[in-house]
């Protein structure tokens, strides 16, 4: 995986770690926190994609994404991952693929939280 695209990944996946850490009830599964190093490698490649295009979108709206409700931000990481899954996953679990308002609010507030994250990353690097 290219460097910068690495890198996006790994901003991603330390923003999905920080957020199942802080909304998940109770204890989180261990393959919810698994660090980077032993992410499967579809999972690092999805991560970096969502991270792009996440960064794209910012991008391209001249950074007022930042105007965008929470909800909205997650629906958009949502359904970009759920994209990624399609891309590596055959007939991926129902779970796996769920529109986003069936998502549990754990999970919408860490997409959201993830959307965040980019943002701040995005606007760092400018």
């Amino acid at each position: 995986m290219h460097d910068d695209s690495e890198r996006g990944g790994q901003v991603f996946r330390q923003a999905w770690i920080t957020g199942v850490s802080k909304h998940y009830p109770g204890t989180p599964k261990d393959s919810y926190i698994v660090p980077w190093v032993d992410t499967p490698d579809w999972e690092r490649a999805s991560a970096a994609a969502v991270y792009q295009q996440v960064a794209n979108f910012i991008g391209i709206s001249g950074g007022n994404t930042r105007h965008l409700e929470r909800a909205q931000k997650s629906q958009f990481v949502a359904l970009c991952w759920i994209a990624q899954i399609y891309k590596h996953i055959d007939n991926p679990k129902a779970g796996y693929v769920a529109p986003w308002d069936q998502l549990p609010e754990w999970q919408q507030e860490t997409d959201a939280d993830i959307f965040e994250a980019v943002e701040l990353d995005v606007t760092a690097a400018n």
